[in-house]
């Protein structure tokens, strides 16, 4: 349709040459964008005439669409990086749910706006810290939640959607030091209260005398045993490490009286394997009816056994390798406690002898 078949429509050419339109009338000029014959010139041309706004199309997201550069964007590339592929799964399923959490969290309280859709070079240093202020409740979930935004701030950095990283010596490090080794009066009281044979004395000492985590407990079968060679074979879930660990007097006392009720060493009252999960509910209930105290955990225990170890003097090689630690910075914190320890111990020694010197001598 011609500009003269359409009342009060005329065109011009532009200083680049080209054509464009406006609707003139009564000294009053509305540009009109496109061309004659689609939709949006369409709508705006008979919007002028009718002395409206023009109406604008709806868009509608695609479900699953994700918004160029922005975190949900970078997350997806995360999980294709070869570092993202090494993981073992367990890693792979704590970052999953910590990233998601984050993406799903609202930029401002009371506003439909999420994490997730915005796009990363938005970030600020100041954002960062609201975001781990709102997790000051749950400080370890804050601190590993600050090292899955880590992934995808580097995936933007290699894509050089930003040039810097705004969490850049942003340290986080939590109030207390994670779950505690249990105490020589608390290990009595729980043997006391559960005997040997009794399901919470079993898991009890796997978790001691192993010192595995929860999920390597609730997996440890009879077949793992080898009892004429004195040696028990772990692969850990979280690493996939083999561990091949010795089977102790303790552990072996504990054991050898338990009847074979399943693959699993551990097993309910209906002979099924405990989830990983459950065994935490349960050992709480278990230290309660000791009466023992909150906190006392099976991680605590391998952090116990941790804790024996160095102040057995146990090297830092020797700790690394019998708990399945990648990292030495984790094995050392044994080490380094049990020689303040052990050398605060000897240091008093010396002023004792000195003081009751002095005494006799005077």
């Amino acid at each position: 349709m011609t500009e003269e078949r359409r009342p009060y429509l005329s065109s011009f050419q532009d200083r680049h040459g080209r054509t464009r339109w406006r609707y003139r009338r009564a000294g009053k000029t509305i540009s009109i964008a496109g061309e004659p014959g689609e939709p949006g010139f369409e709508e705006a041309y008979q919007a002028a005439i009718e002395g409206r706004q023009a109406r604008k199309a709806s868009v509608v997201a695609h479900p699953g669409a994700t918004v160029p550069k922005s975190f949900r964007d970078a997350w997806k590339r995360v999980l294709r990086t070869p570092e993202w592929i090494r993981h073992d799964d367990a890693t792979k399923a704590k970052n999953v749910r910590l990233a998601e959490e984050f993406l799903k969290l609202p930029i401002v309280a009371d506003d439909p706006a999420v994490w997730g859709e915005m796009l990363v070079e938005d970030l600020k240093r100041r954002h960062m810290k609201e975001i781990l202020a709102h997790f000051s409740s749950t400080p370890h979930k804050a601190k590993h939640l600050l090292v899955a935004i880590r992934k995808m701030l580097h995936v933007a950095l290699d894509e050089e959607w930003i040039e810097i990283d705004p969490t850049y010596k942003l340290s986080y490090r939590p109030e207390y030091k994670g779950w505690r080794a249990w105490t020589e009066a608390e290990r009595e009281a729980f043997e006391a209260r559960w005997a040997i044979g009794t399901t919470p004395r079993t898991c009890y000492a796997l978790a001691l005398w192993l010192g595995n985590r929860r999920s390597d407990v609730a997996k440890v079968t009879w077949d793992m045993f080898d009892f004429r060679r004195n040696v028990v074979t772990i692969e850990q879930t979280k690493g996939g490490k083999r561990l091949v660990l010795p089977i102790t007097p303790m552990l072996r006392a504990t054991l050898e009286t338990m009847p074979r009720r399943g693959d699993t060493v551990l097993v309910t009252a209906y002979g099924k394997p405990f989830s990983e999960k459950s065994l935490t509910g349960r050992m709480a209930d278990w230290t309660e009816s000791a009466g023992l105290p909150c906190g006392l955990t099976l991680h605590g225990l391998r952090k116990t056994l941790g804790k024996l170890l160095a102040e057995g003097g146990a090297s830092t090689r020797q700790l690394m390798d019998t708990l399945g630690h990648d990292d030495i910075e984790h094995a050392e914190l044994y080490s380094r406690e049990a020689s303040q320890a052990i050398l605060a111990r000897d240091a008093m020694s010396k002023v004792t002898r000195l003081v009751q010197g002095k005494k006799k001598r005077g």
